[in-house]
């Protein structure tokens, strides 16, 4: 049926005719059972990948608008707590100098209370040393006019006198 003579080199019409039927009927073939699957699967995959683009772009966009939101947080809290930490440092500077004014009034009242009382013990000595005096004096002056002193009887008597303050206090 297809026999091509190399001899005479003609072209025989009716091979051709049915060659390119064929061809054509093959073609259609392919469109309806394979054609239209590809392109359908194509075009699938075609849609797929422009929502999946789709879907990373809004994915990527809701992450940077979490990752806003987390950081506007943080610096919220941090600055909640850098207030916090200067309001404990106001509160503690404010607590350290009412804790040194009070000590020093109380050592200022101690130190007042001390002098008034260093005085009133002076005083106290000095009354005490005037009755001393007066008393020894009255003793001394006693003795004297007893008798009469020579330098030995002085001594003595001085030393009478210092042992007498030694023996009263």
């Amino acid at each position: 049926m297809f026999s091509y003579s190399v001899v005479g080199a003609q072209l025989y019409v009716g091979d051709m005719l049915f060659v390119m039927i064929t061809f054509l009927v093959l073609m259609w073939l392919v469109k309806i059972v394979a054609w239209k699957p590809i392109t359908k699967m194509m075009q699938d995959r075609s849609d797929k990948i422009v929502n999946d683009i789709d879907s990373a772009k809004e994915s990527r966009t809701k992450a940077a608008e979490l990752a806003q939101k987390r950081q506007a947080e943080l610096d919220k809290t941090r600055d909640d707590a850098n207030g916090i930490i200067n309001n404990a440092k106001q509160n503690g500077q404010r607590q350290r100098d009412q804790i040194v004014e009070d000590a020093r009034n109380e050592a200022s009242n101690l130190k007042s209370s001390a002098e008034k009382d260093i005085e009133q013990q002076r005083q106290e000595a000095l009354a005490n040393s005037r009755k001393d005096v007066a008393s020894l004096s009255i003793d001394i002056a006693s003795k004297i006019i007893s008798k009469e002193l020579n330098e030995d009887d002085q001594k003595g008597l001085v030393d009478s006198y210092i042992e007498g303050l030694g023996k009263q206090k």
